[in-house]
């Protein structure tokens, strides 16, 4: 399915190495869109814009650490994006009393300061063009609701949602549009072991569904954002979680 109005846009994705930034990276491709793929693991990258190509997409790659604001404002000045994924983020897994200060600025600086530095940027650059465009903060149910032991994670997730809010409101008058996209717990490379424990088996049995979410399963939600179908929402949060959001703590 062709979704309307994103074939010969750009759009630059960060956190592409793996997971679900990667998996939007070729999600945009096969859409016609020219995907800018960007993390601090400049292999990585590459490796994927390799296999775009493969798959007929166009794509090329950028070595950026988000939580270095001027080298984030040097990638994007001047940049035509029409469209950007705010994906890279850290987690920690820990008593709150175990959180020093060296993780609680990692999980902040990438999830939440670095999330403002790229959307800032890109902003700039639409506004000064007078171009519209497209933002979407991925978020998650934590910063909706809470779970033990990830409290800055939980921290920096609600404050992106919060920035998501704020930034709409304010750039809505350049045809910027800003909205936060809000995953449950989706399956990766770097979570399937976990999941296939026990402990993992039993946080799966909390999830209405019975099941974990899919990279797949956040397709339609990211389209329907980025795309003329969505070009009324902003200042929103899409949740896509199985229901856990809304079953009982």
């Amino acid at each position: 399915m062709q979704w309307p109005g994103l074939d010969g846009r750009r759009a630059l994705v960060t956190g592409a190495s793996s997971g679900l930034g990667a998996h939007f990276a070729r999600l945009l491709a096969a859409q016609g869109v020219r995907v800018t793929a960007a993390a601090r693991r400049a292999d990585k990258v590459a490796a994927l814009c390799e296999r775009i190509a493969a798959e007929g997409g166009a794509a090329e790659a950028l070595a950026l650490d988000v939580t270095d604001a001027p080298a984030v404002a040097a990638a994007l000045d001047g940049a035509a994006f029409d469209i950007v994924i705010n994906n890279a983020g850290v987690a920690a897994s820990a008593p709150a009393l175990d959180h020093d200060a060296a993780t609680i600025d990692r999980v902040i600086d990438t999830n939440l300061k670095g999330a403002f530095h790229v959307a800032r940027a890109a902003a700039a650059a639409m506004a000064a063009a007078g171009r519209p465009g497209v933002i979407v903060n991925v978020a998650s149910i934590l910063g909706l609701r809470v779970a033990g032991h990830v409290s800055a994670y939980a921290a920096s997730k609600a404050g992106l949602v919060q920035l998501t809010r704020a930034l709409a409101v304010e750039w809505a008058r350049h045809d910027i549009r800003v909205n936060a996209l809000c995953p449950g717990y989706i399956e990766t490379e770097i979570n399937r072991e976990f999941f296939a424990s026990d402990a993992g088996q039993a946080l799966i049995r909390r999830v209405p569904q019975r099941r974990l979410g899919q990279p797949e399963d956040l397709d339609g939600p990211l389209l329907l954002m980025v795309s003329d179908l969505g070009r009324s929402m902003t200042g929103t949060e899409l949740v896509v979680d199985g229901g856990h959001a809304a079953a009982p703590i």
